[in-house]
């Protein structure tokens, strides 16, 4: 099965190469390569296809912006935001907007052939170089199974919140108060040694917790 791909980044050289980077795989067609948000929608639109790459910076329309509309215009499609930031708040953000995954640009060249596949897959993708900042690493305080700690309710608000789901939304899946699921959350990631969004997601993938 052939792979569809649409790319956007303002930067040609930048589209250049990713081009050439998926055009080593026979399974994978980049269908078009656009410069900003608002004509990747448009263009995803018309194409409709299985991956969209997109730059988080770009003119007119961000990346996450971009990313909202498409789950709205073109719900098949799944989203890959390529970026140069590895905060928390630029990785949540994403995944809040619905993206399937979180590249950074300088990890690209070796991991974004294996981001289209898990993504395409309905698998998500986060970055090494950001799985590889495990808070917990080298504490000596790994248990086996990091999973036991937790109640139902707390890892049924883990899998809502790495989805990218508010503390509201969750609360109205759940039939909780917004109150009583931070209260959730702030339980569950001191349990789990991470202190913020991007330590839940990996904690997640780490764990095949994630179905998006």
């Amino acid at each position: 099965m052939t792979i569809s791909v649409l790319l956007a980044d303002d930067h040609a050289i930048l589209r250049d190469g990713l081009k050439a980077l998926l055009s080593v795989s026979p399974s994978i067609t980049v269908l078009a390569d656009v410069g900003d948000g608002r004509e990747a929608v448009n263009l995803s639109e018309k194409l409709k296809p299985d991956v969209a790459i997109l730059d988080i910076s770009m003119p007119g329309l961000n990346g996450i912006e971009a990313t909202h509309l498409l789950r709205e215009k073109c719900p098949q499609t799944r989203i890959i935001i390529l970026s140069m930031h590895s905060s928390s708040e630029h990785v949540f953000r994403a995944f809040q907007a619905g993206a399937t995954g979180y590249l950074l640009k300088e990890s690209a060249g070796g991991e974004l052939e294996a981001a289209v596949r898990a993504v395409h897959a309905g698998r998500r993708y986060l970055s090494r170089a950001l799985m590889a900042l495990d808070p917990g690493a080298g504490t000596g305080t790994a248990r086996a199974s990091p999973l036991d700690s937790l109640s139902t309710r707390e890892r049924q608000v883990l899998q809502l919140v790495v989805e990218g789901h508010s503390s509201a939304q969750i609360a109205a899946v759940i039939h909780l108060s917004p109150k009583t699921v931070e209260t959730y959350r702030g339980r569950l990631m001191k349990k789990l040694g991470v202190s913020d969004i991007t330590g839940l997601v990996r904690f997640a993938l780490k764990h095949d917790l994630t179905v998006r």
